[in-house]
């Protein structure tokens, strides 16, 4: 069995991803996908996800191209590597990592593990994560209040 492992926060799920998940298990025939934790994503994009690690984990579980979900490490983005001993891992066409660091610690956990990086997204100006999120916040229903007129999402960011 050949294992593909693949990152990402997946906050607003789209089609865009959904071709990604796609792509990526063509390397193979089981897909381990890494959720990025809340801490992680604030950190990098200096935002908190609108929807929280938990509830995009549940998300991305109930794909049926998912063999399997986890949440990623709060502090070493390599730990998950390590425990899964993928055999190849796919970058998406923006994703930011350090590809001289990632092999680095491949190698230095004596994995035989192949990095991937897609070239082609699903109409990237379409289904683009910060393009959806740019047009849901220009509209009324994440100006603090929801769908049903409760606090909405945009509550979690602050």
């Amino acid at each position: 069995m050949k294992k593909v492992l693949v990152f990402g926060s997946f906050d607003i799920l789209h089609p865009g991803h959904l071709a990604f998940f796609k792509s990526a298990k063509r390397f193979g025939n089981s897909l381990v996908v890494v959720v990025a934790r809340d801490s992680s994503i604030k950190r990098l994009k200096g935002r908190k996800p609108y929807l929280n690690e938990r509830e995009r984990l549940e998300m991305v579980s109930a794909l049926r191209i998912v063999d399997k979900a986890i949440l990623g490490d709060k502090k070493d983005f390599h730990k998950p590597i390590e425990r899964e001993k993928p055999d190849v891992i796919v970058l998406g066409y923006d994703q930011k990592v350090d590809l001289k660091e990632l092999k680095r610690r491949i190698e230095e956990r004596d994995l035989n593990t192949k990095v991937i990086r897609l070239k082609k997204p699903l109409l990237p100006e379409k289904y683009k994560s910060s393009r959806i999120r740019t047009f849901l916040e220009s509209q009324v229903i994440w100006g603090g209040k929801g769908f049903d007129g409760h606090e909405g999402l945009s509550s979690r960011r602050k």
